[in-house]
């Protein structure tokens, strides 16, 4: 039996929106140049349209979610602990979507939406991929439902994860005290994943929960030395909507019709920047040279 729940998101829109217009004007008497009304009308345009294609493939997804439930492994029930670990593994397994979502370039090719503007504000909280269903990210939220979860509290589980995800999309909180900066996502913690600074790069992939990232050696601390510059190694340069929404498609694209038979997969399944014949960087050789120079400053400073 398929259970329905309401959505939260619908519910968390106009805080959204309300939060949104606050640091708008938090903006304008501390800060003008956090807010670009190209860049923002273009992160509208994401969530609006987000928000429709993931209706379009909604029924989709929980055909397939319920046809898995059926071979489960566990009947978990609706008990109040449940929910608890629900929403931990959950988080769990968005840490390894998100982390893959960066490793992966046809994941990348989806998730970059996210990271293609060059401010970072609450609005940047919208630009959520309209090909999330063709990228097949869900996926990663399979396993829960074979354990037992029942779809339904798995789907609530993820919308309130991706609520919590909207406030720490903002530079106008500095860090917060320090036992809480050590267990869950905060302001800080965001501002160093969406950078691209190489110091920065390739780190603090956490929902809600920063503990994976700690666990699992991709925590970097932000640090005042060295503020942050936001969006993606190679910027867009544009705020035209359709190419900031595909770029990335377009680019494997044309990488597979030229390369060699035995490359082409390396263009799907390698991390962004990557090529046969190592003409490009990726975030791992950019950190590398980085890692380089650190090294070899402290060695003549010696």
């Amino acid at each position: 039996m398929i259970v329905k729940l309401p959505n939260p998101i619908d519910f968390a829109v106009p805080v959204f929106v309300l939060l949104i217009l606050i640091e708008i004007m938090w903006a304008k008497r501390n800060a003008p140049e956090k807010y670009e009304p190209r860049d923002t009308l273009t992160s509208l345009a994401f969530g609006v349209g987000s928000t429709a294609a993931g209706a379009l493939t909604a029924g989709l997804v929980v055909t397939l979610f319920y046809g898995a439930y059926q071979y489960r492994l566990f009947d978990i029930g609706w008990m109040w602990w449940a929910w608890i670990i629900c929403f931990v593994v959950d988080d769990l397994a968005y840490y390894l979507f998100h982390r893959s979502a960066h490793q992966v370039r046809w994941f990348w090719a989806s998730h970059v939406n996210h990271h293609s503007s060059q401010h970072y504000n609450l609005s940047t909280a919208l630009r959520q991929s309209w090909t999330g269903f063709i990228a097949l990210g869900f996926i990663f939220r399979l396993p829960l439902v074979l354990i037992g979860f029942d779809p339904a509290m798995v789907f609530f589980c993820g919308a309130i994860n991706l609520i919590y995800q909207f406030w720490i999309h903002t530079e106008a909180i500095g860090k917060l005290p320090r036992w809480f900066e050590y267990v869950m996502n905060t302001p800080s913690h965001h501002r160093v994943h969406h950078a691209t600074n190489p110091r920065y790069l390739d780190s603090n992939y956490a929902g809600t929960f920063i503990i994976w990232d700690r666990m699992f050696g991709t925590f970097v601390e932000e640090v005042d030395e060295e503020p942050i510059r936001y969006g993606i190694v190679r910027q867009l340069g544009s705020f035209n909507l359709l190419w900031s929404l595909f770029h990335e498609w377009v680019g494997i694209a044309r990488d597979l019709w030229s390369a060699p038979w035995r490359h082409k997969l390396g263009y799907l399944w390698n991390p962004p920047g990557w090529s046969h014949d190592n003409s490009r960087d990726t975030s791992e050789s950019i950190k590398a040279r980085w890692i380089e120079r650190q090294q070899n400053q402290v060695t003549s400073a010696e």
